[in-house]
């Protein structure tokens, strides 16, 4: 299990778009994808989940990915919650 503390740095937070790429990317993986914020956890892999959330940009959240192919998806699912994609 990989588990870290993020800084959402997306200039327009994790909204719609942004979330909608998150979750769609998270689909591709095999292992289970959850953000946890102010103590809520959600599956990564739900657009609603993430939604409420409400994550604005310097939001921070805590990725985590349990599974076979958890570093390449805790790798690629940073960059969008970065901003680097």
């Amino acid at each position: 299990m990989i588990k870290e503390t993020i800084a959402i740095l997306n200039e327009n937070g994790l909204h719609a778009l942004p979330a909608s790429r998150f979750v769609k990317l998270a689909e591709k993986f095999k292992s289970k994808v959850e953000l946890v914020k102010d103590g809520v956890k959600v599956n990564g892999k739900s657009i609603m989940g993430i939604l409420t959330l409400a994550c604005e940009k310097g939001a921070k959240v805590i990725l985590i990915c349990n599974g076979e192919d958890e570093k390449e998806a805790f790798n690629a699912l940073r960059q969008i919650l970065e901003g680097q994609d």
